[in-house]
This record gives C-alpha cells, structure tokens and sequence, in this order.
C-alpha cells in the first residue's frame, strides 16, 4: 500500500480487495485508526484454563490427527499454526515464535483475542467475521503494529455447522502466499473431516466419494454420515458442494441414483459408482459401523448348513457383528503390469492404437489419449512405459484436475527450501523432475490452470525445469503422454487453452472407444475376470451374466466393468458367477430392457399393471417393435424351479424374470407356491 488509507490492488482479485476494504471499514466504525495499538485482551488464568478444556475434543483433533501430516510446516522455524476458537480467542500455537516482534508475544499466547474489534484486519479476526478463508498481506493489516508479518486462515466448521475455530499460518516471509493459503483450505478441511468421523464413528454408516477414483482418500472428498434407513445425519461442507445441495435431513436414496440396500450390503472399502440426478457419477466408498441391527441374510451359507447344523440362537441386535464381505475375499493383487500386447484383446480401434503407439514407442513424440472417463486411458499409458525402453525408470502419473490450484506449481515444478510460507525446510524436487529417463503422464490435462500451462510450454520447450523460488534449472528427459475425456481444441478456441501447448502436446493422437462401443468384450469380460479372481475361484462367468454385460450401456465404461466384477468376485466366492451375485445398480442401467425375455402373458400383465398403476403409457408398455415374448423360454413349469433356486427371494426372482414382484406373486398363487 501507498499510504495507511488505501488498499493496493490483490493477485486474488477483487474478491479479496472487497473484504479488505470491508475489514478496515468496520475497524474505523470501530473507533481504531492505523496507529491504534492493538489490545491484547487475555482472560484470567483460571479462564483459560476453562476455555482450553472446552475445546479439548478441537484441539486434540488438530494436534494429533492432522498437524502430523503436515510436519513440513512445522520444520519452517520462521511459521507459526495458531488455532484459535469460535470467539476469536487463541487455543494452541505450534511452531516457532523467532520472528515476532520483541515485546509482543504475549498477543500468541493462550486466551488471546484477535477479533477486529481489538487487533484490526488480521487473518484470524477476518476470517472469523466473514466466515472466509483469507490471507492478509504485511501492509494490508488494518494496525500497523500488525504489519510485521503475513498470515493466512480459514474457518473450521463443526458437523453441525457452526463455526467453532480458526486455523492460521503466520510468517514474516515477503514471498508469493499463495501455496500457503491452498494449504491452510486444506488443513482445515482435514479438521472438520476429522471431526465429523470422531463424532460418528462406530456407530452409523459412512459414504465417501468424489469425482475421481484417485481422489477418494484425499481431504477433498464429501463425506456423507447415514442411519441404517436412509437418513442422512451428518455432511461435511466438501458433499454440500459436490452435490451442490443442502444436505440436511435427507435420505441418502434421494441423493444418489440406488437402493439404500445397494449402499449398506456394498463390500466395505471396494469402490463403487454411484450417479447424482441421472446425470452425475461420482466413485464411493462405505464404511460400516462396528455393530448393526439388521443383517443380511447370506442363502449361499444357510442352504449348505441346513442340512448338517442345528440352527444357532439369536444373538442380542446390538451385539451382532456386521460381516465384512472384503475379509472373506482377500483380492490377490496382480503381479504382471499390463503390456500393449496384453491390452490388444482384436477390437480394431485397440488394434491401430497399439500399433500406432508401438511405432513411435521410444521416439521422442508426444501422445495425446482422448477417450471417456473410465476406458482405461491411464492402463493403456502403463502399458506403453512398461513395453518402451523407458520401463526400468519412473512412471509418473498427475492428475491436474485433483490437485488444488493453489498448489499445482509447486506440485509439478518443485521448489526450493523456505520458497513459501509451509514450504519444506529440504524443498521438492517435484513431479516433473521426478519423471527423469521415464514417462510423464498427464491426465485431464484439460483442467490444468492456464498460469501452470505457460510455465509446462516452457519446460516442453526448454527441457528444463525451475523450482519456484531459485535461479537454477534442472535437465530433464522425458517421455510426455497426456490424456483428456473433453475437446482440447474446443478449448482452445474459447481460450482455455493454450493453443501453442496443445501443438506441442499433440504429437500422435490416439483414441480410445468406450466400452460399449468395442468388438472385444467377451475377451475383455473373461480377461478382467481372470486378472481380479482369486487361485481358487474357476467357475467363471455364467452365460447369463455374459449375455447381460454384452447388453449393458457401460457408462462407467471398463472402470466400471472392473468394480462389478470386483463385487461379484466378493459375493459368489468360489461359485459360477450369477445374476444374483451382481451389484443392484448394475441393473438400473437395463431398466429400460428387461434382461431376460419372458412369457408373452407374464410380460403382458406386467404392462397392464403398470398402465392400471399409471406408472407408463400403453406405448411404452408395449414390447420394442412390437415384438412378442417366445412363450417357449420361460413355461410355467419352470416357475416352480427358479422359485426353488432363488431360495423365495422374489424381488431377485422378478429381477431375473424382469416382470413385477405383484405379477410374479399372483403366478406363483396360481401355482400354489405362494400364499
């Protein structure tokens, strides 16, 4: 700033500059000038010590399960973590105090106060009055007693969403801050997840997911908190804004595209795909509580035992432990990395692709991947490097839509020790540099920041790579291989992308076609089968469910393929693979098309009930093309067998039938089967 009475122009935009200028506005209603000392309001000790054991739960959490995680900051002597309550009042500090001003340490002790009212515009009093995160620069400090030093805060919400603290990073540093501030949103994001899981854990269900499989683990993934029917109780604010919802007091079937039943039977930690208003896909884990009241029940173990055990009481509903499906199925990983022969199952489209990329394997020519989330762009990659003369050195794969903005440069580039406020005291080599000798694999290159393309141009162009925060510069050979799902030329004309960097990372374009739309899909079904099955698993796939994955729409395409085949394996164990070992939401992609063809007069009164219940129109309950059902697949001599083999289980048994459980039900009366 110029002068005490003006705001400079701010990197962040006018965003930032507003609430500056709204921060000083209110510290003049308040009475304070530029050379207003701050006052230090501290309690008694008595007070503190009341305030420090009513936040116990918040800064436990912080200092045990987060700040461990990030110990690189903590390393930097000139960075000091302050974490401060609801009111503004400091909690805990970590870290080293050196660069304070002499005289003033006491304004970092506990109990302090930094609301505006007492300190002027600073990062914790700021954030806490707009419920924002923010970085408040040297000079944009309201008081100038305060403009020593750059701080950077957020707010952290508790799992009912009040605003219960503050978490800030101080330095005397004149460095860019913004890394620093990136890592703060997350620190905090960390807490409140924390929080959220301490408070639930053990005793409701939980669902993580987020847009992409890789991301699932990371901070920045919605956390959904649900009873046993449905109800959801708890969200962090990350579910808020992937779902762009309220998420209060709903049900979870009226999130996502399933059955409530399709969640709480789901193998605890197998990632599944779940669909947001019919349009959304999103990657989900489940996390189950210790205990459960209700349990499903398992046909498979009850028939087998039938015979030679007594049946065993029941025990007490609290008491029934929950089984967990993955324990029962130990996955062996698989050992041999995919190889571009391996991937080349004779779908033509694989087929040039392979020989393409096999012509200009270890020529420096850089490839583009274009292809639909989920058709296997990264192991087509890892076959690639695994069959060039790169192999023996590194593969590193960046996923530039999962990593935050803020912190994108210093992930790929590098930086040099003390380059930022939370940098590591050692400094990062980064990602590109990591590459050397080996492949680079950029994925969703299409969601790269345009201020990272024009320093990744730069590095493509020169062949060397500049830390952030030094003057040397590093050699590195590479292999580029980039890969997106949208159109980069597209994006280029509506200037999202850099048109001199897409020329450069478009050497070979290749295409990879979705699952749907592939020649190979019985080699490819049994291939993937083979490659996830345990050794004693051989029955295989059913012709039944071949005949089902040929019809299916795939829209999660071979990413998708591998999940329902993943659950299968869990649930049929050493059984043929079955309709019935297959994950529910498989099925809503075919409900469209029943997957079985059934009687003409089954089918028929499916229809009318559905036209008499209003749930279709007389067109739509006609078969396509006005086709009839061969009577010959399904007699009625054949209900009393598929009734025995699905154990009673009539939903399953309408499921494979694809007519109504009220049809089905009034049939199988008929047939004195039924009550």
């Amino acid at each position: 700033m110029s002068n005490s009475n003006s705001v400079a122009p701010h990197s962040d935009g006018a965003n930032h500059e507003k609430l500056i200028l709204d921060s000083w506005a209110r510290c003049r209603d308040y009475g304070l000038t530029p050379s207003t000392q701050p006052e230090l309001h501290r309690p008694s000790a008595g007070d503190v010590g009341v305030l420090l054991e009513a936040h116990q739960f918040l800064v436990q959490t912080t200092y045990h399960e987060v700040l461990p995680y990030y110990e690189h900051i903590l390393s930097n002597s000139h960075c000091l973590i302050m974490l401060a309550d609801g009111r503004g009042q400091l909690l805990q500090s970590w870290g080293d105090q050196r660069f304070l001003e002499p005289g003033y340490t006491q304004g970092f002790e506990a109990g302090t106060s930094w609301i505006e009212r007492y300190t002027g515009t600073n990062a914790i009093g700021t954030a806490l009055a707009t419920g924002q995160a923010i970085q408040i620069h040297r000079d944009e400090h309201f008081l100038k007693a305060n403009r020593f030093m750059t701080g950077s805060a957020a707010p952290i919400f508790d799992a009912s969403r009040s605003l219960i603290g503050v978490l800030d990073v101080s330095s005397d540093t004149y460095l860019p801050q913004t890394h620093t501030l990136g890592m703060v949103k997350m620190m905090t994001q960390s807490v409140e997840n924390r929080l959220i899981i301490n408070l639930f854990k053990g005793e409701h269900f939980f669902l993580t997911f987020n847009t992409n499989l890789d991301s699932l683990d990371s901070q920045w993934a919605g956390i959904l908190v649900f009873t046993e029917q449905g109800q959801v109780i708890s969200a962090n604010r990350r579910a808020d804004i992937l779902l762009g919802l309220e998420l209060s007091m709903v049900n979870i079937e009226s999130l996502f595209d399933t059955t409530l039943r399709n969640l709480i039977n789901h193998p605890e930690g197998l990632p599944m795909q779940l669909t947001a208003s019919g349009k959304y896909r999103f990657y989900a884990t489940v996390k189950r509580p210790v205990h459960v009241r209700v349990i499903p029940r398992d046909f498979r173990q009850n028939h087998r035992a039938a015979a030679t055990e007594p049946a065993k009481p029941s025990l007490p509903l609290r008491e029934v432990p929950l089984p967990n499906l993955l324990a029962q199925h130990k996955r062996l990983p698989a050992n041999q990395p995919f190889t571009l022969d391996a991937i080349d199952l004779g779908d033509p489209r694989i087929s040039k692709a392979v020989r393409q990329a096999k012509r200009i394997l270890d020529k420096d020519i850089p490839i583009l991947i274009h292809g639909e989330t989920g058709v296997g762009k990264e192991v087509f990659v890892k076959a690639l490097h695994e069959t060039s003369d790169r192999a023996a050195y590194p593969l590193v794969a960046v996923n530039c839509a999962a990593i935050p903005g803020d912190l994108v440069e210093s992930e790929l580039f590098g930086y040099e020790k003390g380059a930022f406020t939370g940098a590591s005291q050692k400094g990062s080599m980064g990602l590109i540099r990591k590459a050397h000798k080996g492949t680079l694999f950029l994925d969703e290159l299409g969601d790269m920041p345009l201020k990272v393309q024009a320093r990744l141009l730069r590095v493509l162009q020169e062949r060397k790579v500049t830390p952030l925060g030094s003057t040397e510069s590093y050699p590195v050979d590479i292999r580029l291989v980039s890969a997106t799902n949208r159109s980069l030329k597209t994006d280029v004309e509506q200037g999202l992308f850099r048109q001199d960097l897409y020329y450069r990372v478009t050497g070979l374009n290749l295409e990879l076609p979705p699952l749907r739309e592939r020649q190979d899909k019985t080699a490819l079904f049994h291939a993937l089968w083979d490659r996830y099955r345990e050794a004693d698993q051989e029955a295989g796939l059913s012709e039944e469910v071949l005949a089902l994955f040929h019809r299916h729409p795939w829209p999660g395409n071979v990413r998708q393929l591998v999940s329902v085949l993943q659950i299968a394996l869990a649930m049929a164990d050493t059984d043929l693979i079955t309709a019935e070992h297959l994950p529910d939401d498989f099925f809503a992609d075919l409900q469209e098309q029943p997957h079985v063809t059934v009687p003409t007069t089954l089918a028929a009164e499916t229809a009318a009930e559905a036209v008499e219940m209003g749930e279709t129109s007389e067109a739509e309950a006609t078969p396509a093309n006005g086709q009839s059902f061969p009577e010959q697949l399904f007699p009625e001599q054949s209900l009393p067998k598929l009734y025995q083999h699905y154990e009673g289980n009539i939903s399953m048994l309408a499921r494979h039938l694809g007519i109504s459980r009220t049809t089905l039900y009034k049939r199988l009366k008929e047939l004195g089967l039924h009550s």
